[in-house]
Parts: C-alpha cells; structure tokens; sequence
C-alpha cells in the first residue's frame, strides 16, 4: 500500500508521523472518509468541502489547495489500483510542542490512505441490524461543535462501546435535550406513511454526505422528506428506519431497544433507496483512471 503524507508517497511501513503532531497528542485536526466506486471516486468535491470547512470551524490552515488534495486523492487511488475501495483523509495540526498552544504547530499534515473497509457484516444489510439507545449524549454545540469532523472522536467511541456492550454493532445517540442526533458512525432515518425523516443538523446530526444524497433521492423519487426533531417514541412507531454513511452506505434497522419497527425486515422503501444509491455510486464521480 502507497500512503501520501505530506507530497510523498510511502510503503506503509515506512509511512509514520511525529509523536509531536497534536493530531496524535490531542486529536487536532479533521478527516473525511470516501469511498470509490468502479474507478471513481464518489462525491469527492463534496468530501473536500467539507474538510475545508471543518478546517476553518477549528482555524487550521490546510497546507494544500482544494484542487490539490482533489487530485492528491486521486492519485492516492491510482497508486493503490483501486477500483472499489475506501479513502482516508486526514489533516493534523503537524509537529508542535506538548503545550496545548496550536501556535506552536508550524505546519499542517495531509494524510491519504487509500483500502479496502468493511464496516458491518453483509448479512446485516440483507436482514437488517437491531441497535440501542446509549446513555452517552452527543457533544453539545457550544462544546465540540457536531458539524465538526475532527480526529477527536471519543463522544462517538464511548457510545460505540456501550452499543458493543449490548452486543449491537450501531447505537442511537441522544442530544442533551433527549432528542435523537444520529448513530455513533451514521445518519440515522425513519420512514412513517410514507415520508422520510431524519434529525436536524442542529440535534447534534453530521452534515452526512451520504445522509444528503439519500434525501436527494427520496424526494426525486417522490416522496416528502422533512427534518423535525425526533424522539425514541418516533424511532419505536416507524414503519421503516435506516442509517446511512460513507462507509455504511444505506443499512436497514430492525429493531431499536427491543422494539421491532415495521414488519421487522428492511422495508420497501428502504430497499428502493438502496437500489438507487448503488445505481448512482456505479456512474458517477470522479475518475481515477483516464
């Protein structure tokens, strides 16, 4: 595997950064992950954006250009052959001292790591996956801001360990006002009579790409999609419910906190939205070989 750091290229053996970088020592700086699908790299303008927004929320100057990281990614892609695959993108605060002073940090650090991931098993998309509601709330706005990507993901981290707990692969998290905010990895999303909905990006809710281009297509499908504040309650009497991300892409929801939703098996919206995700990642994005 060729990992870019900082404008080389290294084996993965030999890809290492310096225990002084405050990305290591404090979790800061900002990431994205993106997936590629056959030879293209899916909403790779968006992902970018993105990290240039959570850069600027945190002031850390990106040491590249948005085209720059752009084509970086794409290179990354093309080194590593891939065609199907998963990209990591980080951006540290780099080399400083151990204070907690980010003016110390002279220089920002760009990672690219190029793989494979696989975050649930596949049988869980065909049958759906049970989840719980976490005692771990999502950060407050006013404290690390949700909107924010950054490599200081222990909020999410502690509430996955509760979900493992419970023996469940993907948990609920609540705001401090006890609405729903999203999963410790994803969007989350119910279906009742026929309508979308999803939690505000002001419960605490990441501005999920894929969460975006799933509500994109729902409506060019027809149907109302809307984002009010939900309660447990909500989730329990849905007549569908999904979570999507990056990596997870649309997985079904069968059961939350011992309560079935619907029929108890991925619904028939649900499994059209899937179809149509898949339809739109195998045509579009960026191309990684000419």
């Amino acid at each position: 595997m060729k990992i870019f750091l900082d404008g080389r290229y290294y084996d993965e053996r030999t890809a290492k950064i310096s225990v002084f970088d405050h990305g290591l020592l404090y979790g800061d700086g900002v990431f994205e992950g993106i997936r590629a699908y056959n030879g293209r790299v899916f909403k790779l303008k968006e992902h970018i954006d993105r990290l240039f927004y959570s850069a600027k929320a945190i002031l850390l100057t990106i040491p590249m250009s948005h085209a720059e990281i752009m084509r970086a990614v794409v290179e990354t892609c093309r080194r590593n052959q891939v065609r199907d695959g998963y990209i990591r993108l980080l951006v540290t605060r780099g080399v400083g001292t151990l204070g907690l002073n980010p003016n110390r940090c002279k220089r920002g650090s760009v990672i690219i790591i190029a793989g494979k991931i696989q975050l649930y098993p596949p049988e869980l998309y065909k049958r759906g996956m049970e989840i719980v509601t976490v005692p771990t709330t999502r950060n407050l706005h006013s404290a690390v801001n949700p909107a924010i990507k950054s490599l200081n993901y222990l909020n999410n981290i502690l509430a996955k360990i509760e979900a493992n707990n419970a023996g469940c692969e993907e948990a609920i998290m609540l705001n401090a006002e006890g609405y729903v905010a999203e999963c410790t990895g994803d969007n989350v999303f119910i279906v009742k009579d026929g309508e979308l909905m999803t939690p505000p990006l002001s419960a605490g809710a990441l501005y999920g790409i894929t969460r975006r281009v799933v509500m994109d297509l729902a409506q060019a499908a027809g149907h109302r999609v809307s984002e009010p504040n939900l309660t447990r309650y909500d989730l329990f009497n849905a007549d569908e419910c999904f979570v999507t991300g990056t990596g997870a892409e649309i997985v079904p929801i069968v059961k939350i906190d011992g309560r079935v939703i619907g029929r108890g098996k991925p619904g028939k919206i649900t499994r059209k939205l899937v179809a149509r995700y898949h339809a739109l990642t195998k045509a579009s994005g960026e191309p990684i070989y000419a």
